[in-house]
Parts: C-alpha cells; sequence; structure tokens
C-alpha cells in the first residue's frame, strides 16, 4: 500500500502559479492546489514508503526555485 502526504508549501511573492505549474510534473504529486491562508499551494503526494516521499520532497520540490518553505503531514490512516 502506497503513503500518502499532504505538502503545505509557501513561495516567494509572485511565483506561487509557476511552482504550482512544475509541481505538476513531479511523479509522486497526485494533485497540487493553490490555496488561501497560511500556506500557498498544498499538494497531495503518494509514494511506495515514506523514504520516498522524503527524497520527493528534498530532491524535487526543494530545488524548485520560488519555494520557501514547506511542510509534510504524512497520512496515517483513514476513518
Amino acid at each position: 500500500m502506497a503513503t500518502r502526504a499532504y505538502l503545505l508549501l509557501e513561495t516567494a511573492v509572485g511565483r506561487t502559479r509557476e511552482v504550482a505549474t512544475q509541481l505538476r510534473g513531479v511523479e509522486g504529486i497526485k494533485a497540487v492546489d493553490v490555496v488561501t491562508g497560511p500556506y500557498d499551494i498544498i499538494t497531495l503526494m503518494e509514494a511506495e514508503d515514506i523514504n520516498s516521499i522524503g527524497d520527493i520532497v528534498t530532491s524535487k520540490v526543494h530545488i524548485i526555485p520560488g519555494v520557501v518553505r514547506s511542510v509534510t503531514c504524512v497520512a496515517v490512516g483513514s476513518p
């Protein structure tokens, strides 16, 4: 069973849509939503395990210009 996580991102001013477009091309990211509130983008990620989630975040997301900060929330179960 795949591991699911939500990635909450803050972006540099004026870079949100550009970052969202690049995220849509990252393998393992299943959904990308530009949102209002304390975060600019929320993504849904799925990967083989928690280490794979971490690899996607550190090697594919953090390198996107305009990404300022991220919070990764790993899903631990469903109702």
